[in-house]
């Protein structure tokens, strides 16, 4: 096993020495799996998000998660830090609060009284009488003297509850609202069943198979019905809302076990998912199993370092990265790759992805998974391809068929970026096909239960947009500015697309769309602006207002959303002094805003305000490439300044750990690109822009066997500034770094100090990318 040192330096001042002596002290510990805390984040409610996370007891990209709940069935915040109370050990897919769970079953050992009931069955813990880690879970539940371990699987788990001696010890599985079944198996020891549950984006025949292994003969059988109505004695029941209870007597410190697992194809794949994954294994062979799939993905990007909460914060951001999109295939009888589809209900040959909303994770997510994890990539770009073979549509925001939540046609940035940075092994011509058809129409458009159109999917006001160059204000679209931005983008995502694989007419078209966030440009204020469909600008107009026009912030927020043309934006702004100056103004002036739009004040703009760097909203997505543009304006020190600030003042290891929602790994993965020492500000191209690093040194173990390695040995909390920069060996003023230039292995050092280099990466040569060029 690997092991790796955080390494303190300290200054010794030995009696007759005038020089001091440097000593090294190191503290060993086994894995990053150490390092990472599952519970950052989770301190979050409606109001107020932290990182609206729960603890996802889980694999690298699992099918299936396990958690604690703390809150009721159907509760988007199932765990809450501050609740004091279990009420069950959960299966969960869900991806966001907002979003909300499908397929979830739990399990709750009681002892003493039979109590089944939600809120009745609640135990009693304390976080000081719990573990969490990414592959293991155990917690203490006062009220029966119960202890309860979990450990996962990609499929499976299993379940190990230490007993008090009791004649009345039972184990409850909660198979939840909206349609379930169980059915008792004594003689096998076995619990089976179904739920349905969800919360949109399934079809008709929607189901989740579950079947359960005890190793204990169960002496007590009841199920319950509709209205929690036990049925003593019984052992199946059918209905909206079903359970199942199993009882025993128990010594004092039995352990009992379960091995479960679960399958969206059939219960007879089901079992398979059980057989294959967990079969004959203990508990602790699971748990270590689970424990090297962590291992491995983490010490992929290896870090030394003085600063253990540093350390900390990192590898949590990074278990965050790791979990979504999740794997939502199987492996049949053959050990063949199939899937239960989302969209049409059948099961059929290939990947499927699911739970990812790419309006967060096309920025930074996605961009990891290019850079260290390209097979896992092409399997889901294969996983789009099946989508729009089997819905007509590319997904948005998928969980785990299309779901009305969003904007933007970002899927293409995806895919483009994945293309360019040679990502290979998927269906390019049928993605460029369903791009180019996101592009065009809107019509044949999936549509909810309620016979409405899936907005989120294509994209909504195309046809404006095709004709007007915009999404036009007046027109009964909501936030059609950021509509307009974000399709601008996604047309350059396309031409670069389409100049790689060879269609140049199309290319030429689509980069002349991607010009199209020029017609909301108001030179009045110098921000984006609502437009209406006679090509007035809207009016009144306030650029602090939330909402509207934009999504989810305001005109501050997004004006900067021209990924592919910053140059193109400076000049509309007056030239890269003003540019910049335009950027200062965002941190300078103080947190006001206009909550009008929505009638109350959304947790997004809360969290702007309490944090102290003007209206600067980290805590949501459309801002968090900003800082990086001012090296676009010849000032990286400034992006190095404010980079480090927001690392170190915006994310630590703890519940309350983020500024905003952690959103699918896209806030986490702003953290550990930008640790690293750059950031993916332009998708569809192979730049990175550089930073401020926050390690001393990080080995990246890439894919194709080569190691890119980062140092800064001078780095520490005063060093934010970079004075010098080389690529193996050769001095470099440029402020990005070539994606293929990580990939062929070598070493980016960083010579940092604690004062400003104005002369560093100042140069008009030294900018990153730009489609109107530097």
């Amino acid at each position: 096993m690997k092991k790796l040192a955080i390494v303190f330096l300290g200054v010794s001042m030995m009696l007759g020495c005038q020089n001091p002596e440097t000593q090294t002290f190191t503290v060993d510990y086994e894995s990053p799996v150490e390092m990472v805390n599952p519970l950052m984040g989770t301190d979050s409610e409606f109001s107020l998000s932290n990182g609206n996370t729960y603890p996802a007891v889980a694999t690298p990209w699992g099918m299936n998660f396990w958690t604690p709940m703390t809150s009721k069935m159907g509760d988007g915040w199932t765990y809450k830090y501050d609740e004091y109370k279990i009420r069950g050990f959960k299966q969960t897919h869900q991806p966001s609060p907002w979003i909300n769970d499908y397929a979830a079953f739990s399990f709750m050992p009681v002892a003493g009284e039979l109590k089944f009931k939600e809120d009745e069955r609640a135990s009693w813990f304390s976080h000081k009488a719990e573990t969490v880690q990414p592959h293991y879970y155990k917690v203490y539940l006062a009220d029966y003297d119960i202890t309860t371990e979990i450990t996962p699987t990609e499929r499976a788990a299993q379940f190990r509850f230490t007993f008090p001696e009791n004649d009345q010890s039972y184990v409850l599985l909660d198979a939840f609202f909206k349609g379930s079944m169980v059915k008792i198996l004594p003689e096998e020891r076995k619990i089976i069943g179904y739920c349905r549950n969800n919360s949109g984006g399934v079809p008709e025949n929607f189901h989740n198979y579950f079947v359960a292994q005890f190793d204990k003969d169960f002496e007590v059988t009841h199920t319950w019905g509709d209205e929690w109505k036990l049925a003593k004695g019984s052992t199946e029941n059918e209905g909206n809302h079903v359970g199942a209870v199993i009882g025993f007597k128990t010594g004092k410190g039995e352990k009992v076990h379960v091995k479960v697992a679960s399958s969206f194809i059939s219960p007879e794949q089901a079992q398979l998912n059980l057989d294959r994954e967990i079969g004959d294994d203990s508990f602790e062979e699971t748990k270590q199993k689970a424990f090297t799939a962590w291992d491995k993905e983490l010490n992929r990007l290896r870090v030394k370092d003085d600063n253990i909460d540093n350390l900390r914060t990192f590898y949590s951001c990074l278990y965050r990265v790791l979990l979504f999109p999740r794997k939502f295939y199987e492996l049949n009888t053959n050990n063949e790759v199939v899937h239960y589809s989302p969209y049409n209900g059948e099961v059929l040959p290939g990947y499927m992805f699911t739970d990812n909303g790419f309006w967060d994770t096309f920025r930074a997510v996605f961009p990891f998974f290019t850079l260290m994890y390209p097979t896992l990539d092409a399997q889901i770009m294969e996983g789009l391809v099946n989508t729009y073979k089997e819905s007509g549509w590319l997904p948005e925001w998928a969980s785990p068929g299309h779901r009305d939540c969003m904007i933007g046609s970002n899927s293409a940035i995806n895919i483009t970026d994945a293309y360019v940075k040679g990502v290979r092994g998927f269906d390019v011509e049928t993605l460029y096909e369903a791009m180019i058809k996101n592009a065009t129409t809107s019509e044949g458009r999936p549509t909810s239960k309620n016979g409405n159109p899936i907005r989120s999917v294509g994209r909504e006001g195309v046809e404006y947009y095709n004709e007007l160059g915009y999404v036009p204000y007046d027109v009964g679209i909501h936030e059609n500015a950021a509509r307009t931005l974000e399709y601008a983008f996604a047309d350059f995502n396309i031409a670069q697309l389409a100049t790689e694989i060879g269609k140049g007419e199309d290319a030429v078209h689509f980069y002349g769309q991607s010009k199209n966030y020029v017609k909301l440009f108001d030179t009045e204020t110098g921000w984006m602006r609502g437009k209406n469909e006679d090509g007035a600008f809207q009016a009144p107009f306030n650029p602090l207002k939330w909402g509207d026009a934009f999504t989810e912030g305001n005109s501050l927020h997004y004006t900067w959303s021209v990924f592919h043309d910053i140059n193109g934006l400076a000049e509309l702004m007056g030239g890269k002094e003003s540019f910049s100056k335009k950027l200062d103004e965002v941190f300078e002036m103080p947190p006001v805003f206009d909550d009008s739009y929505y009638g109350f004040t959304i947790h997004e703009i809360r969290e702007m305000q309490i944090m102290n760097m003007g209206n600067y909203a980290h805590g949501n997505q459309p801002i968090q490439h900003m800082i990086y543009l001012y090296n676009h304006a010849g000032e990286p020190w400034k992006a190095q300044q404010k980079i480090r600030e927001v690392m170190t003042k915006l994310y630590a290891p703890t519940p309350d750990g983020y500024c905003g929602d952690e959103d699918n790994g896209q806030t986490s993965a702003w953290y550990v690109f930008s640790a690293l020492g750059f950031y993916p500000v332009t998708p569809g191209t192979t730049q990175y822009v550089i930073g401020s690093p926050l390690f001393k040194e990080v080995t990246m173990s890439l894919e194709n066997g080569k190691e890119f390695i980062i140092k800064a040995p001078s780095n520490d909390i005063k060093n934010a500034y970079v004075n010098k920069l080389y690529l193996n060996g050769a001095e470099r003023t440029k402020t990005w770094i070539d994606h293929f230039d990580i990939l062929n292995g070598g070493t980016l050092s960083f010579e940092m100090s604690d004062k400003p280099n104005h002369d560093w990466g100042s140069g008009p040569e030294d900018a990153p990318y730009s489609m109107s060029g530097n």
